[in-house]
């Protein structure tokens, strides 16, 4: 899953291309796939080594390598896939047309150390729309010979239209693959990588690449610059929301440093994958309460009813609750049972208890050692009318480039008794987004606020305000955002630059790409300031209003070592325009 490499100006020409979108001759990427024979034209130099976590087969169990004859990496590794029956797997359609006999390798963490159990191919079958992977329907359904290890319990729960909204844009979303850990594949590592990916709007900020992102068959998760994503390898591979599998991985920009694209499941394409293997879902183990919420006088009790859902197999079940508040009291009748029986959770709140409302975790706990969890809203007395807080900003003011993103923390303090307080951001150019880490704090903690922006954000000055929330206590404090250099730039053309700065080691190189705004025709671009061996072309060297292009900014092996500032220039129709790009060479 991540991401480094060099290449040859030559590799990346060719990957590239030449193709336009519209008539206007646009910049257009081709895009590629995620499987193991793609290419990535990212030279990887830029300084940025996106690595993702690593991970174990007893954390997602389904998880299964797919392999072909033909295959570069390491045991012919190609796609990834997940288990969803006692003979199937759940993978990209795409990965059916990679060259070789095709076997899948299933329970282990690194490919190479261990056997494992191999899995030949009865049938390997492809959504009947699916053409090309970024024309949508990429998903596939792979029948073994074998039957796979695995408890039907633990076999990987898919998304169907019966699902819709399941995921939402800002949700964030679980990946998993055996794929590439650096873009040149060096070291070549089959082991089983996890990385988490916010979910955007892919309707406005995933266009431009392949044949463009399409909101019946896609999701479009990550981030713009490709700070962490999936590699080679990787297609197929699961994303999952809320303990289901959403999407799949299928493609991205032919760099890979961009966002990645997932084939969607929570439509009639789960469905067709249901078809395949029939209703072999297993029953799912789960818990409730009924009602979710109670209110009780302190000095009172109160109870709920807890219900367990049986799995495919009756176990016992223990019952625990959790994030009580001093003062509180559980009990359950019984406090163990059998998945699919219920129990009473009682509450008692001792005299003098503070009001308030509290969240309580009622978790049911299986023989098999699988947790399931329910939420139940315990308010005492007249509920929790939030504390008073004070929130801040450090810094109160940033600055970033259009497609690149920025950081600062939010702070507070604590005013009388510490508060719970959720944060939230409004006032966001177009193309932006902002997330906190964590979410919510307690006053006197702190969060990190990130803004991510598109290359479409326009350039300016924007007031975004930063809201904490305890109860039905507000405050509010501003954040003074610069998108750009923040106003029109001399000479009437506004360049703007993503990325605006890269490292590149000798011989290597990076490709920013360029928006112009205010042209009322054609512009062409040139470049001023850089050293001896770099060497600086665009495709295409002129844009159209509207348009954009990439810069190929290429060093030698003789290039001197350091920082140098480059200015991208456009000039037409009597405007013009530049922005600098900051090449760092070592």
């Amino acid at each position: 899953m991540l991401r480094h490499k060099r290449i040859a100006l030559i590799a990346a020409t060719l990957a590239l291309g030449t193709a336009v979108t519209t008539a206007s001759a646009a910049p257009h990427d081709n895009g590629n796939s995620y499987g193991d024979s793609s290419v990535s034209t990212f030279d990887g130099a830029s300084g940025q080594i996106y690595q993702g976590q690593n991970a174990t087969v007893a954390e997602f169990p389904a998880v299964v390598a797919n392999l072909r004859s033909e295959g570069s990496r390491p045991k012919g590794q190609s796609c990834t896939g997940a288990v969803i029956g006692r003979r199937h797997i759940l993978t990209a359609a795409h990965c059916h047309d990679l060259a070789g006999t095709k076997t899948s390798l299933y329970g282990l963490d690194d490919l190479v150390v261990g056997t494992g159990t191999t899995l030949t191919t009865k049938s390997y079958v492809k959504h009947p729309k699916f053409i090309n992977w970024d024309q949508g329907y990429d998903v596939a359904v792979i029948t073994t010979n074998e039957d796979i290890p695995l408890a039907p319990e633990k076999w990987a729960k898919y998304a169907t239209s019966a699902d819709a909204g399941i995921w939402k844009v800002g949700d964030t979303g679980r990946s998993y693959g055996y794929g590439k850990k650096t873009h040149n594949d060096s070291p070549a590592d089959v082991s089983l990588d996890k990385q988490d990916f916010p979910i955007v709007d892919g309707v406005t900020q995933c266009q431009g690449v392949a044949a463009g992102y399409k909101l019946a068959t896609m999701i479009c998760a990550g981030y713009p610059d490709g700070r962490t994503t999936i590699l080679q390898g990787d297609s197929g591979g699961p994303f999952v929301v809320k303990d289901k599998i959403v999407g799949l991985a299928s493609w991205s920009r032919s760099d890979f440093r961009w966002y990645g694209v997932f084939s969607r499941l929570d439509n009639d394409m789960g469905d067709w994958v249901r078809q395949q293997v029939g209703d072999t879902q297993p029953a799912e183990f789960g818990v409730g309460v009924d009602p979710s919420s109670v209110r009780v006088t302190a000095g009172g009790a109160g109870s709920v009813a807890v219900k367990t859902i049986a799995g495919s197999a009756v176990e016992d079940v223990a019952l625990s609750a959790s994030g009580l508040p001093s003062g509180v009291q559980a009990s359950f009748q019984p406090s163990s049972v059998k998945s699919g029986e219920g129990s009473k959770l009682s509450l008692a709140v001792a005299s003098g208890t503070p009001d308030g409302t509290h969240q309580i975790t009622v978790t049911g706990r299986a023989a098999s050692g699988v947790s399931k969890q329910a939420t139940l809203t315990l308010t005492i007395g007249a509920g929790n009318p939030g504390a008073d807080f004070a929130l801040g900003l450090s810094p109160a003011s940033v600055k970033v480039s259009p497609g690149a993103h920025v950081s600062t923390t939010v702070t507070s303090q604590v005013v009388g008794s510490p508060a719970d307080v959720s944060l939230s951001a409004s006032g966001l150019p177009s193309g932006a987004q902002a997330v906190f880490q964590p979410a919510s704090i307690t006053s006197g903690g702190a969060a990190k606020l990130t803004i991510t922006t598109s290359s479409s954000t326009p350039v300016g000055n924007y007031s975004v305000k930063v809201t904490g929330t305890s109860g039905s206590v507000s405050r509010d404090t501003t954040l003074t955002l610069t998108v750009g250099d923040g106003g029109p730039q001399p000479g009437g053309l506004t360049v703007a630059l993503s990325p605006s700065s890269a490292s590149v080691s000798k011989g290597g190189a990076t490709f920013p790409s360029i928006s112009v705004t205010g042209a009322t025709g054609a512009v062409t671009l040139s470049a001023s300031g850089q050293p001896a061996g770099v060497g600086v072309t665009f495709l295409p060297s002129t844009v159209n209003p509207g348009g954009k292009a990439m810069a190929h900014v290429t060093t030698s092996f003789s290039t001197p070592p350091g920082t140098y500032r480059i200015k991208i220039t456009a000039s037409g129709g009597g405007k013009s325009g530049s922005a600098d790009f900051v090449l760092t060479v070592s």
